[in-house]
């Protein structure tokens, strides 16, 4: 019988999230805030056993997640082979690191082929390296932030409340006013949009905190994330007027500062990955990350 999936709604966050905590993983795909969020990109959801799965259909191509939980991990894998059978589409895996290319390889030895997808590699950083941006390396990161001090003396931060959200709302309107409505040469941002819309939408509901900078009277930058894991808080959103010298760095560096005080369980701050994008690439390789979650796809080669 095939696996009955469903898309979640905000009710699934009380069941599901515990199964993304037990797999211990800090890949910012096994969370239900990026799940819901980022809406049929991250496809459908069921029960299977001790653990949640996941069909997703990206691009024409159908996967699932690997799958996120403790227990019997033979017995659910089966059951997913038995699902892509059941529809004649080929067994794929997404979301598989090294450790979960070991596990599956061990349970099925020789029949997943493996592919790494280096677009979808998470950057994770030292939460001290960005409190306190430390070394030559992020040297840089220094001085655009001494001269933001410089030219905003005035400048503050705070957290994102119910009150102040609608203040974010109008900036990221007013910054994606900007890339000439709805695309930039690199980057489009509609998907990103309604995603950041849910993210307002339902901000307490998700769990989700947020920073806010304030300098003569504005908003100039906005970010906001949420636990993945008990030492690892996954970055969202980050939002600055990048024509104003120092406002990614500031807002970067008061937002590690204020989840390190809050939580100091977090060692590490996921700052998700590139999307592929050079842009993007280059900013994130800037900061010199601690970790690159490797990350890829399995396909089942042998018949079972």
């Amino acid at each position: 019988m095939p696996i009955e999936f469903h898309h979640p709604t905000l009710a699934d966050r009380e069941w599901m999230q515990p199964y993304y905590r037990a797999a211990g993983y800090r890949g910012c795909e096994t969370s239900f805030v990026n799940m819901y969020l980022w809406g049929r990109g991250y496809g459908e959801v069921a029960q299977v056993g001790d653990y949640l799965v996941q069909f997703i259909k990206y691009n024409g191509i159908k996967y699932y997640a690997y799958p996120a939980g403790q227990g019997d991990l033979r017995y659910v894998i089966d059951r997913l082979i038995e699902d892509a059978a059941y529809y004649n589409h080929p067994m794929r895996l997404l979301c598989v690191d090294c450790n979960r290319r070991q596990e599956l390889d061990a349970l099925y030895p020789g029949q997943f082929r493996f592919t790494e997808n280096r677009n979808a590699f998470d950057y994770l950083y030292d939460i001290n390296r960005l409190a306190d941006l430390g070394g030559k390396k992020l040297q840089s990161k220094r001085n655009h932030c001494n001269r933001f001090e410089q030219n905003h003396p005035d400048w503050t931060v705070e957290p994102i409340t119910a009150d102040t959200l609608p203040l974010c709302r109008a900036m990221a309107e007013d910054w994606y006013a900007q890339y000439d409505g709805e695309t930039s040469d690199e980057h489009d941002f509609r998907i990103e949009k309604i995603a950041l819309g849910r993210a307002f939408d339902d901000y307490e509901a998700l769990g989700l905190e947020g920073l806010l900078l304030r300098a003569e009277g504005q908003v100039m930058a906005f970010t906001m994330g949420h636990h993945i894991q008990p030492d690892t808080f996954d970055v969202n959103f980050e939002k600055a007027y990048a024509h104003i010298q120092g406002a990614y760095p500031i807002i970067n560096r008061e937002f590690a500062r204020y989840i390190r005080s809050k939580y100091p369980e977090v060692a590490y701050l996921n700052r998700e990955d590139d999307m592929g994008l050079p842009g993007l690439r280059k900013a994130k390789e800037s900061y010199h990350p601690d970790l690159l979650l490797c990350k890829g796809f399995a396909e089942l080669e042998a018949t079972l």
